[in-house]
């Protein structure tokens, strides 16, 4: 999918591990997680967020978001939010784009923040002794941004610059042209990064108009990693996020419901390899058959190696160097999305092969003993996902995006062990219906069928 890979921000690095932490204690609920505890606190201003307390190292990261994303840009102002994540360290209150920029390097602090569909994410990481002055300067980016004409400009001609380049790359191009046909005039069918004609028409009083209705406290949630007792963060929870609205003034957004196929568009464009995606509705997050769908999608395309579509088309055929797939939960519409890349002359039989694959795993469900290897998998791997402070901030920040509770940690590898042979045959035959796929292929694909046949 087309994701908001957005302009690098100004990084200062200091080097890497944090640990979780988190909140002052009101109403605190814990789960103890292999050693690691969550901590659901409350801020004496009723700033809720999960801590992992940890002193390992003099360090602290935050990793937060506010729902809405870029289904709140206005219409005909597609890619306002990923404007915006590209200019948040581009000048607040009394200090231009310079001057921040060089307080945020003396201070060795990171910030950025990252436009996704449904949300807008943030991340801080600093060394214990900076948090103060740090926190002080977070907290007047979101409050107080300057948007400078300047900086706005400058900040525009790169985003303009990457649209340019994207308009050359075939998988960007595939997965744009797949949005625009399976949510069609819903917000998802938008680019994330916008065009060149909507990045022109964005004016400083959109980005101020985006922040005042996106950046408030009824839309936010939070995860903080490291060096912090629960007392200390609740004061700075509330310095950090305290001024911000109380509520969010956010446009409603329906519920998207991606038509079936079969739908195939060809996208020429003078590459020696095409670029094909393909894919349809799936299963929510929240469903009670997306765990089963998850370990489904592992043993089809999510694996790697070990996945049926690398077997059958790269392993078997030498069809292709790279075939996947992905379930996407976004909030408001779920979908089942591959893609392969291959030579021009290869993407029919490629696609061929793999409506054939997703036909009998459909009809006939995986083996036991690939059931059997993708749980062994998917739960022994879980635990990288929590190798450092910023990658279990950033697990837990996701846990409570989709509402999983804090307990999910612990329950997340149960759920995929009780997962039956039974239960994933069912749900392959809900899921995938090769049939009705849509398909977009971005090259010059020699006998590859449009006009919706499929394949």
């Amino acid at each position: 999918m087309a994701q908001g890979f957005r302009l690098p921000p100004f990084l200062l690095r200091h080097g890497s591990g944090l640990a979780l932490a988190a909140f002052l204690l009101s109403t605190a609920q814990a789960a103890e997680v292999d050693g690691m505890k969550i901590e659901r606190v409350t801020s004496p201003g009723g700033i809720e967020a999960w801590l992992v307390e940890s002193h390992a190292n003099p360090l602290i990261a935050i990793r937060f978001a506010f729902r809405g994303g870029a289904t709140q840009d206005d219409e005909g102002k597609e890619g306002l939010a990923y404007f915006i994540s590209a200019m948040m360290d581009e000048g607040a209150g009394e200090m231009n784009a310079i001057a921040f920029q060089e307080r945020a390097q003396e201070l060795a602090m990171r910030m950025d923040f990252d436009a996704g569909r449904d949300v807008m994410l943030g991340n801080i990481q600093t060394l214990t002794a900076n948090k103060d002055a740090v926190f002080d300067l977070v907290r007047l980016a979101m409050t107080k941004p300057r948007f400078d004409q300047d900086a706005i400009e400058r900040v525009r001609a790169q985003i303009l610059a990457g649209l340019k380049f994207d308009e050359n790359d075939p998988e960007t191009v595939a997965s744009l042209a797949w949005d625009r046909l399976a949510f069609q005039n819903h917000p998802y069918g938008r680019p994330i990064k916008g065009t060149i004609q909507s990045i022109s028409n964005i004016t400083r009083e959109d980005l101020k108009n985006y922040v005042g209705r996106v950046f408030a406290r009824d839309k936010l949630v939070i995860s903080v990693v490291g060096d912090i007792d629960a007392e200390t963060l609740g004061k700075a929870l509330d310095h950090l996020f305290g001024e911000l609205p109380l509520h969010s003034e956010l446009a409603p957004v329906a519920d998207a419901n991606p038509p079936l196929g079969p739908t195939r568009e060809v996208i020429e464009m003078d590459v020696p390899q095409s670029v094909a995606q393909f894919g349809h509705r799936g299963i929510a997050r929240k469903d009670e058959d997306f765990i089963p769908a998850y370990v489904l999608n592992y043993i089809l395309g999510g694996g790697g190696f070990s996945s049926r579509l690398m077997e059958e088309v790269r392993e078997k055929r030498g069809l292709a160097y790279s075939v996947y797939s992905n379930l996407y939960p976004y909030e408001h519409g779920a979908v089942f999305v591959g893609n392969v890349a291959t030579k021009n002359e290869a993407v029919g039989q490629s696609l061929e092969v793999i409506e054939s694959e997703l036909k009998r795993l459909a009809e006939q469900g995986p083996t036991a003993e690939e059931l059997d290897n993708a749980k062994s998998y998917l739960t022994g791997a879980y635990a990288l996902r929590f190798e450092s402070s910023s990658s279990i901030a950033n697990q837990l920040l996701w846990i409570q995006i989709e509402d999983l509770g804090i307990d999910y940690v612990n329950r997340r590898n149960k759920l995929v062990e009780a997962v039956t042979l039974g239960d994933i045959k069912r749900v392959a035959k809900r899921l995938i219906e090769a049939d009705r796929l849509i398909t977009t292929i971005v090259g010059k694909p020699v006998a590859a069928k449009t006009d919706g046949a499929p394949g």
